[in-house]
């Protein structure tokens, strides 16, 4: 990110930096597999032919609890014939109608899927059992006005197991910040073209991931699931709660929308042209690894507001967009979390040796998700500062067309108009590499297609990668990631790849008309 500022610095005026959507769930862990939900019931004293009763009891006590905090707030009840609609949409639409400065918004209902329980009978044992199913259920969507989060929902499912969902914005959060401590700043929609003093405001959204999550969100479910206690007849059990999406925004802002202007238009073709997504809608990476079960996708939009471009690996991406003319955001969006890693114990055994583990979706987790999805802007921020470059490329070619040195051993010079070199450069400057780094078998299945089957010729291919790989890191264009087997493309590396990439797309003839 530091290349970048560095680049356009006359016409930024500040970098922020946080959460943008946050997606939070709560389970009841002892009533979301079958055999806790079996216990729960022997608790319950509740026997498996009167289970359907029992249920469709408990689903009629959550409802009208819930309900019945509309009617005493006198907010409005409204019901939904198709889950596709916009609830924030709807929510906010009666926030404007009938405003209110704290608390409830409004309730709305629709059915949508779920996960939950049915009874069946075994024909061979011929007695009633348990099983889990995906069925449809009434969710109840409680929109309100949060002291800490501000605008925000919360979903209830209003049959077993009862999951709640919790959407929080980060920027709306900040501006509940900004106006406690009369920190001036201009809002549109979800962003800020213009705060008083941007470090403070860091600061704030710093505080973001200093709270007590599971206490706040513990309090929004006593809110949303007033007749708990009365329907599980067990105070003790608590929510366990989890981030099932994280959006983390890294904001540039720009003096003018003319500034800019001046140069998105040059990011976006970079970002399409160089991270692997020429097409509207490319899929990455044919000949993907075997032991990779997955999407990779590349795309950009072309939207009202303007154009984004979007990298997708599996369920995790990274984009870059224009928001309100005068912002730039880069952000990472967190799905599935266990493609990263976590220095920590094992799972249960708290007085372990420490290791890297993959990634969990427990919110003992999110310092560590912010960290990864932050340093992924800095990389994409960084790659982008590539793009128009004032360097001159005789300058870069000479960087990389002497022989290197990596610990005692030489090595030679790069040689880019190489096909072979110039392969392995744009092998490992994908774009999805972008968010987690790359292993010595995805630069394999690019440069030489799928792996041989004989073991020993297996080998050999890894060992003439790692050779490649090695070459690469002694010109300084890639890092290896301390403690794992992966690689990143470095600050250095993004600019002289860049460079090669983007004169290999300019015909001759403007080449000779800049050189003169």
């Amino acid at each position: 990110m530091k290349s970048f500022i560095a680049r356009h610095a006359e016409k930024i005026t500040g970098v922020l930096s946080g959460f943008d959507r946050l997606v939070l769930r709560g389970t009841l862990r002892p009533l979301a597999y079958v055999g806790g939900f079996r216990s729960f019931l022997m608790r319950r004293g509740v026997l498996l032919k009167d289970f359907g009763e029992f249920v469709r009891r408990s689903s009629a006590r959550l409802k009208l609890a819930s309900l019945n905090l509309a009617d005493i707030a006198g907010r409005p009840q409204i019901y939904l014939p198709s889950a596709r609609t916009s609830k924030e949409g709807i929510a906010r639409k009666v926030l404007a109608e009938n405003p209110v400065e704290t608390g409830l918004i409004c309730i709305l209902s629709t059915v949508e899927p779920c996960t939950t329980f049915e009874i069946h009978r075994n024909r061979g044992t011929k007695k009633l059992e348990i099983q889990k199913k995906f069925g449809k259920c009434m969710h109840l969507y409680h929109y309100f006005i949060d002291p800490r989060f501000g605008f925000c929902s919360a979903r209830i499912q209003t049959w077993f197991p009862f999951s709640i969902q919790v959407c929080v914005n980060g920027r709306e959060w900040l501006a509940g910040q900004m106006r406690r401590m009369e920190l001036e700043h201009v809002r549109r929609e979800n962003c800020f073209p213009w705060i008083e003093s941007v470090s403070r405001a860091q600061k704030l959204m710093d505080e973001q991931l200093t709270i007590c999550w599971p206490e706040t969100l513990d309090r929004i479910a006593d809110a949303v699931f007033p007749s708990r206690c009365e329907i599980l007849g067990d105070p003790t059990l608590d929510y366990y709660w989890s981030v099932h999406q994280s959006e983390w925004a890294t904001d540039v802002m720009f003096e003018t929308s003319q500034d800019l202007a001046a140069i998105y238009p040059a990011l976006v073709n970079y970002g399409i042209t160089h991270f692997s997504s020429p097409d509207v809608m490319r899929f990455l990476g044919k000949k993907v690894p075997n032991a990779f079960r997955g999407e990779i996708v590349s795309d950009f939009k072309d939207r009202p507001e303007g154009v984004r471009v979007k990298h997708r690996v599996r369920h995790n991406s990274i984009k870059v967009y224009d928001k309100q003319g005068s912002i730039l955001r880069v952000e990472t969006t967190i799905n599935d979390p266990c493609q990263f890693k976590v220095y920590r114990t094992k799972q249960g055994d708290e007085d372990g040796a420490m290791s890297w583990q993959p990634m969990r979706k427990g919110i003992a987790d999110l310092h560590r998700r912010t960290k990864v999805s932050h340093a992924a802007n800095e990389r994409y921020l960084d790659a982008l500062a590539a793009a128009d470059t004032s360097t001159p490329l005789g300058q870069l070619l000479a960087q990389i067309g002497k022989p290197a040195r990596l610990g005692n051993q030489r090595m030679r010079p790069l040689r880019p108009l190489d096909p072979k070199d110039l392969a392995l450069l744009q092998a490992v400057n994908r774009g999805e590499f972008t968010v987690n780094g790359f292993q010595n078998r995805d630069i394999a299945q690019d440069l030489f297609g799928d792996p041989p089957r004989d073991t020993k010729a297996k080998r050999a291919r890894s060992a003439r990668t790692t050779r490649l790989l090695r070459l690469l890191r002694a010109h300084g264009l890639i890092k290896k990631i301390p403690h794992t087997h992966r690689y990143q493309v470095t600050n250095r590396g993004r600019s002289i790849i860049g460079a090669l990439l983007s004169v290999r797309q300019v015909p001759v003839n403007q080449l000779h008309t800049s050189a003169a």
